[in-house]
């Protein structure tokens, strides 16, 4: 596409310079990104009025789970998710991980070794940044309060 559009012209935008997928193929896509994600409001709506069907882990160091995290959540840092660490959650165990936000890739680091241990997974999109920009609370205990793994 040259960034005309057919017939009048007109140039495109950057915007639709490529054009948008079909509907079928971006309700496809979508729906198959839900499967993988969930947000800070989702989240906070469960932990909320329930029910808690899954198991939300805060994958950054004991020291910044210390500073401030979700509540309910269990301090598991990324590097630390092995089998052994995760022995008192069934197998069918759905698994919640966050970081510090849109800037951090551990919650994708976390969720790619809960995956190759069969665990399911999603992460929660926004981490602790997104759970502030929403106007959530966070609870500040020491580090070593509320640890999944020592």
């Amino acid at each position: 596409m040259n960034g005309t559009r057919a017939g009048d012209g007109r140039r495109n935008s950057a915007v639709t310079a490529v054009a948008p997928a079909s509907s079928g193929a971006a309700l496809e896509h979508f729906n198959r990104l839900l499967e993988f994600e969930t947000d800070c409001w989702d989240v906070h709506d469960a932990l909320t009025n329930g029910p808690v069907d899954f198991v939300l882990l805060d994958v950054r160091s004991p020291e910044q789970f210390g500073a401030g995290h979700l509540p309910g959540a269990l301090n598991l840092p990324h590097r630390r998710i092995i089998d052994r660490n995760l022995t008192e959650h069934p197998d069918d165990t759905v698994f919640v991980v966050y970081c510090a936000g849109p800037h951090c890739n551990g919650a994708d680091k976390a969720a790619m070794r809960l995956a190759a241990l069969g665990r399911p997974v999603k992460k929660m999109i926004g981490g602790v940044e997104g759970w502030r920009d929403e106007g959530f609370d966070l609870v500040v205990e020491p580090p070593g309060s509320g640890t999944a793994a020592q």
